[in-house]
């Protein structure tokens, strides 16, 4: 049976990619774009799902599984998806709102010392995999899952059909034993990824730090942009936002790592929008203004942690206008760090 959504040779769909090995976030964890090839295929113990933000109660969630996966000599696999389900399925209605994206999460799963982590593209062929298809073909014939780890409100194959009933029905006659993992709750509220959005909403980055065990960071090559901040007299790294809607958005006290040659972690200013200010109908795209550092950034992996809000986006009547606002955005950030020493 072939794994709806991979071709004959496990490929995920639309075109193929090598497995990336080592992962370049930990050495010890192997990154495939696809399933693994035949050769690369071991018995393991997996999880499956978005995990967006990675948040604690996801953490919780690979702990388990990695825990459990060492105690019966398996591997840990994470099996997780690009682009998010809800942003195949949104044609009419808007983006959906995302936490983090593939170069972060990749890189919170791979601080949890799971073995290896699947991408599957998800595209129409794999939203029209069956239920059953998707546990036969995908999870044990191409997986080669012993161990099944997830959420008991797992819903999965095509209309969602699957569910974890479903699974315990038939992973003993595959040879996959299937098992619940409790969600974390905390105050009567189930930590999820749905929180943290909200707590992105608000710019409650105390809350989000909370619901995430770490500061809130979006990462990204410095890429070219239109040299308008230069112009204005505040030049600016900028990074694209590649996939749905990013959940902050607004002006905010950053700091940022990677940058300095050095390891030096810099102050800066940053807006993260559709720059209202200057264009209509702009992709999303996170601009930062470093306070006291200049150079050559472009290429370089730029990892930027949000500090506090300053302000929302708008518009300006004038670049003159815009200029001032920025001015006076740069002056609250350096009072910030300066309250901060």
């Amino acid at each position: 049976m072939l794994a709806a959504g991979f071709d004959s040779n496990g490929h995920s769909r639309p075109g193929s990619e090598r497995p990336r090995q080592p992962s370049p976030y930990n050495p010890a964890v192997k990154v495939f774009r696809r399933l693994p090839p035949p050769d690369q295929r071991q018995p393991c113990a997996l999880t499956i799902g978005n995990f967006d933000g990675v948040h604690r109660g996801h953490q919780a969630l690979v702990s388990g599984l990695v825990a459990d996966a060492r105690s019966h000599g398996l591997i840990g696999c994470v099996l997780t998806f690009e682009p998010h389900p809800r942003e195949f399925f949104a044609v009419s209605t808007p983006e959906p709102v995302r936490i983090a994206n593939l170069r972060d999460k990749l890189e919170a799963l791979a601080a949890l010392d799971v073995d290896r982590v699947c991408v599957a593209h998800f595209n129409q062929s794999l939203a029209a995999t069956s239920a059953q298809e998707f546990i036969a073909g995908i999870l044990v014939q191409g997986l080669h899952t012993r161990r099944l780890l997830i959420g008991d409100d797992f819903r999965f194959g095509a209309r969602r059909a699957g569910d974890f009933a479903l699974l315990e029905q038939m992973g003993p006659g595959l040879g996959m034993q299937v098992r619940a993992m409790p969600t974390v709750v905390e105050q009567g509220s189930r930590i999820s990824s749905s929180l943290v959005r909200q707590a992105l909403a608000d710019a409650d980055l105390d809350r989000v730090r909370h619901l995430l065990g770490r500061p809130y960071r979006l990462s990204g090559r410095v890429i070219h942009g239109r040299r308008l901040g230069r112009e204005l007299g505040f030049p600016t790294l900028n990074l694209r936002f590649p996939h749905g809607r990013p959940a902050l958005r607004g002006i905010f006290v950053v700091q940022v790592h990677g940058i300095a040659d050095d390891g030096q972690v810099l102050p800066g200013v940053a807006s993260i929008g559709t720059r209202p200010a200057v264009e209509t109908g702009g992709a999303y795209l996170l601009e930062v203004h470093l306070l006291d550092w200049s150079g050559d950034a472009y290429g370089k992996l730029a990892r930027v942690e949000f500090l506090r809000k300053i302000r929302d986006e708008q518009h300006f009547p004038s670049l003159d206008a815009l200029r001032s606002k920025i001015g006076e955005d740069t002056h609250a950030a350096r009072e910030f760090f300066e309250a901060c020493r």
